[in-house]
C-alpha cells in the first residue's frame, strides 16, 4: 500500500450529512434534474493510484457537477452557505468492479485536523475546531482545521422511497433550532440522517481524504437505516442517528447503540479504524476540588507529525497518564512535558488563520480497517497536488454482504446516487443530489 505526503487522521465520530426533512423539505436539487454519469465497460482495470496520469480514463466521459452547501433555514451549515466545490466524476466497470474517479480544485488543504494546542494564559489544552468559528454578529473569528472529505449514497435494493428523485435528501432530517453564530447548540434539535421505514436502507461510502484513503487505501463503508423508527427519531431528534458502520446491526429491544452480531464480536478489531487522540484526566486543587480536563491520549515529545500511526503507539508515542493545574503532562515512561517552557511551539494561531505551533500534537491516531471486515469493501487512492484533489476508488459490483448493508450493482441497471464534498469542515458540506449512474454495455 502506498502512503503519500498529505497524511493525517480523523476519528469518524462527527455529525455527518445533516440536512432537511422529507415531510417539509426546504432544500431543492441544485441541478434541477438528474445528470447521468456513463460508466465505460473496460477490459483493462485502471490503477488505483491517484498520483498517476492514466490514459485509460480518457475512455470514460467526465460529468461536471457542482456540490453546493445548502441553507436548510435553521442555522445548519451557517458560515458555509452557498460555497461551491466544482468537480468532475468519471466511471468505469468490468466484470468484477466499479471504478470511480473524482477531481476538484482545492487551495486550502489542512494537514493537521483538530491539533492539540496549549493556552499559556489559562494553562489548558484544547483541540482546534474542525469548523469555522464566528462571533455573535457572524464575523469569522477562527478558520477551520477540519477535513477534506468525499461521500456517495446509493439506494440498497431500491428499498428507500423517494431516493430516485431526492437521492441524498431522501434520508435527511433537520430539527430546529440547530445553532447560532455564537456557537450555542440546542441539544437533540439538530440534523441527522435516517430513513423513514424499517426496511429502507442506504449505502454510504465515506472518505476522509488525508486519513482513510491516503494512509490505508481504504474508503469507509457505512449504511443508513431508520434508527428505530418514529418512536426514537421523532422524540430525540439528532440522537435518532441512522448512520452505522457496516457490520453493526439494530439491537432488539431497540437501543440507539448499535451492536456487532455475536459472530462478529470475537473479531471486533475488524471495526477499528482511526480513533481520537483524546482523553479526560483530572487533578486536585489545594482546596480539594477535583478538576477534569481534556488532554492528548498519546504524545511524541518534539515530534511534528500531523498524525500518529498505530504502529507508533506504545513505542514512539507514549501514553499521557497525568496532568496538573499548569498543563504539565506526565507520561507512562515517567517523563514530563511542560508546555509553558516553549509555549510558542504548542500555541494556537493568534489570528483567524489555520497555523499552529510546530510541536502541537495530532488530534487523531491512524489505524486501518482490518482486511476482511465489512468496512474495508472500498479500496482507493487520494492525492492532493497543491491545487486539486484526485480520488480513485474501486468497489466490487457485489460484495460478500449478507446483512443488506451494501448496494448490489450486478444487474447493471441505472442507479440514482448523490455525492458530497467537504472543504476542511466538520458537517458542513456541498451536496450534489439527483445523479444517475448508467452502465454502458
Amino acid at each position: 500500500m502506498k502512503s503519500y505526503s498529505l497524511l493525517y487522521v480523523f476519528l469518524v465520530i462527527t455529525t455527518f450529512l445533516a440536512y432537511c426533512t422529507k415531510k417539509d423539505q426546504v432544500v431543492s436539487s441544485s441541478s434541477g434534474s438528474s445528470s447521468t454519469l456513463n460508466a465505460y465497460k473496460t477490459s483493462t482495470a485502471p490503477l488505483i493510484d491517484a498520483t498517476q496520469s492514466q490514459a485509460i480514463w480518457n475512455n470514460a466521459t467526465a460529468l461536471a457537477v457542482t456540490p453546493t452547501v445548502p441553507d436548510p433555514g435553521n442555522g445548519l451549515f451557517m458560515g458555509y452557505w452557498g460555497e461551491q466545490y466544482p468537480a468532475t466524476i468519471q466511471a468505469m466497470y468490468d466484470n468484477t468492479y466499479l471504478y470511480l474517479k473524482v477531481q476538484w480544485a482545492d487551495s486550502t488543504n489542512v494537514l493537521e485536523p483538530q491539533p492539540w494546542v496549549f493556552d499559556p494564559n489559562a494553562h489548558t489544552w484544547s483541540q482546534r475546531s474542525n469548523s469555522k468559528l464566528f462571533d455573535a454578529n457572524g464575523n469569522l473569528t477562527k478558520r477551520s482545521m477540519g477535513l477534506d472529505q468525499l461521500a456517495f449514497q446509493w439506494n440498497i435494493d431500491n428499498s428507500t422511497q423517494n431516493f430516485a428523485t431526492q437521492t441524498c435528501y431522501a434520508s435527511c432530517h433537520v430539527f430546529s433550532p440547530y445553532r447560532n453564530y455564537a456557537g450555542v447548540y440546542n441539544a437533540n434539535l439538530d440534523g441527522n440522517h435516517y430513513t423513514n421505514g424499517a426496511n429502507e436502507k442506504v449505502d454510504l461510502w465515506w472518505a476522509k481524504l488525508n486519513k482513510d484513503i491516503s494512509l490505508t487505501n481504504q474508503m469507509d463503508d457505512w449504511y443508513i437505516d431508520d434508527a428505530g423508527g418514529p418512536s426514537a427519531t421523532d422524540s430525540v431528534g439528532g440522537n435518532g442517528n441512522g448512520r452505522h458502520a457496516d457490520g453493526q446491526v439494530k439491537p432488539s429491544p431497540f437501543s440507539t447503540t448499535y451492536i456487532l452480531p455475536a459472530t462478529k464480536k470475537a473479531a471486533a478489531s475488524n471495526y477499528s479504524g482511526p480513533y481520537s487522540n483524546s482523553q479526560t484526566l483530572s487533578y486536585t486543587l489545594a482546596s480539594g476540588t477535583k478538576v477534569s480536563v481534556k488532554v492528548p491520549l498519546y504524545i511524541e515529545i518534539g515530534s511534528t507529525k500531523p498524525y500518529y500511526p498505530s504502529t507508533d503507539i506504545g513505542g514512539a508515542a507514549v501514553k499521557v497518564t497525568g496532568v496538573d493545574s499548569m498543563g504539565v503532562l506526565t507520561l507512562a515512561n515517567s517523563q514530563t512535558l511542560d508546555p509553558n517552557v516553549d509555549a510558542a511551539s504548542y500555541a494556537d494561531d493568534p489570528g483567524i488563520g489555520r497555523n499552529v505551533g510546530a510541536k502541537c500534537f495530532p488530534g487523531f491516531i491512524s489505524q486501518p480497517y482490518i482486511i476482511g471486515s465489512e468496512r474495508d469493501d472500498i479500496n482507493g487512492s487520494a492525492y492532493y497536488d497543491g491545487t486539486k484533489w484526485t480520488v480513485i476508488i474501486k468497489r466490487k459490483l457485489k460484495t460478500s454482504d449478507v446483512l443488506k448493508q451494501d448496494a448490489d450493482f450486478t444487474d447493471l441497471t441505472d442507479r440514482p446516487f448523490g455525492m458530497a464534498i467537504w472543504n476542511t469542515a466538520n458537517n458542513q458540506h456541498g451536496i450534489q443530489p439527483n445523479l444517475l449512474l448508467h452502465f454502458q454495455q
